[in-house]
């Protein structure tokens, strides 16, 4: 067994960081459309958590926004003319679609892509693929950047493989690591690869929330466990309980958090509990490891406190000593029910005894919290050596990063912000300078 660390990458959030309300079965996200936000302070927000972990000796990186807008899409869509003129007009006609080109929602990278490492794979290369997301028209298009930058940041074709998104129909809907969880004995060892979905395309009688979208199916799991050369006795498919989902729960990451040998989940997370820990616990058996559940049960914190505080949209660190740090936001401290679980939850002996809080609020009322926010890359030294140095965060890059953004970004932008050519000047002016500080030059094609 090699030694090996999770290194998170947390999303950058972008200069046009806004709230247009897009993503319906995300409650936070619908619930804030069309109010002003502050693109300054979300960003501060992020690089504050990031710095913090890193300080704290947790492996960090960052993971730089995608350009906006998104002009390749407007012009698909019959918006031509200028620059300008595409974005008057998009304004005028469908602000909607306008909307979608601005979108903010890559700032999650927890959907950018699904990952094994090379301790699960059969070829011992890392491998990546990048989810295509195309359940939303304004996140469909994300796995173009998605994929160009992780080819940036892990060129070693060697240790790294970088798959093309699945194909963008209904029967592959994948949505990243927001719906994928590892288990093991150690970051290093052969571990067991857990994924939720939450319909099944080829199957009609499964069950499927009648509210919101499911928005990963089986096929898609199964495909990237495919590509990604896992033992088959060592990974486990899982369905959503789809009344949850139903509920505001339109990632399993929204239920359900898991490291190490730990699952930290809400009762109501599966369509199946029992079956999903029996499968989990005979995978880990087979990885030498013990299933480690820690349940919360409906009388201590209902579904919908769960979904408005995003309890288990959290981080799951493990510390030096073994035990698990739980990252989360201050709105959990703000909701009641949640707030005295917490308290018992770390004061009780099991194996989450610390809890970290940061104040995300602009990513919260954007829909996504700190489990939201990072993509999780376990890595050798060799292989962390060999990714690109520029995106791993010192406090040098912190400083650097602060500058760039108290210069750059704007402290607030409303919709109608949206049709201003300038913002869109001012974006593209942002990213290349950024490109200069991460020492990615061409990671855009803008």
């Amino acid at each position: 067994m090699r030694s090996a660390r999770e290194f998170n990458f947390d999303g950058l959030v972008g200069p046009s960081h806004n709230y247009a309300g897009l993503s319906f079965g995300n409650v936070a996200s619908f619930n804030n459309v069309r109010s002003a936000s502050n693109p300054r302070q979300a960003a501060l927000q992020g690089l504050a958590k990031m710095r913090e972990l890193a300080a704290r000796g947790f492996a960090q990186a960052v993971m730089p926004p995608q350009g906006r807008p998104n002009f390749r899409l407007l012009r698909r869509l019959g918006f031509s003319g200028t620059d300008a003129d595409v974005l008057a007009r998009a304004w005028r006609e469908a602000p909607v679609i306008l909307a979608c080109a601005w979108s903010a929602a890559p700032m999650w990278t927890a959907n950018a892509a699904t990952v094994s490492p090379s301790a699960d794979s059969l070829d011992g290369r890392v491998h990546f693929t990048a989810a295509n997301l195309n359940n939303k028209l304004h996140r469909s298009e994300e796995h173009a950047q998605a994929t160009r930058t992780l080819r940036a940041i892990f060129a070693d074709s060697g240790r790294f493989m970088v798959h093309d998104p699945l194909p963008s129909v209904p029967a592959f809907g994948d949505e990243g690591a927001a719906n994928h969880t590892r288990f093991a004995s150690s970051h290093g060892a052969a571990g067991v690869e857990f994924f939720v979905y939450g319909r099944v395309e080829f199957d009609p009688s499964a069950p499927a929330p009648k509210k919101y979208p499911a928005r990963q199916t089986l096929e898609a799991s199964q495909a990237v466990a495919r590509l990604h050369g896992l033992d088959p006795a060592r990974t486990v498919f899982a369905s959503q309980n789809p009344d949850v989902v139903d509920q505001g729960v339109f990632h399993n990451d929204v239920i359900a958090v898991g490291n190490g040998n730990v699952l930290f989940y809400h009762e109501q997370a599966f369509a199946n509990e029992a079956g999903t820990l029996d499968a989990l616990r005979r995978a880990l058996g087979a990885a030498d490891a013990d299933l480690a559940p820690v349940r919360v049960a409906s009388s201590q914190v209902p579904v919908g406190d769960a979904v408005a505080s995003y309890l288990f949209n959290s981080q799951l660190l493990t510390k030096p000593d073994g035990k698990m740090a739980l990252v989360v936001p201050h709105e959990c401290r703000e909701n009641a029910a949640v707030s005295a679980y917490l308290t018992t939850l770390t004061a009780g002996g099991g194996p989450i005894n610390e809890l970290i809080e940061f104040d995300l609020r602009q990513s919260m009322r954007n829909g996504g919290g700190p489990a939201c926010l990072r993509l999780r890359v376990v890595l050798t030294a060799e292989e962390a050596a060999a990714m690109h140095q520029g995106v791993i965060m010192t406090e040098t890059l912190y400083a650097q990063l602060v500058a760039w953004v108290e210069k750059r970004y704007r402290d607030r932008i409303e919709p109608k912000d949206l049709a201003d050519p300038q913002l869109a000047i001012e974006c593209a002016a942002a990213l290349e300078e950024l490109t200069r500080i991460l020492g990615l030059p061409g990671l855009y094609d803008l």
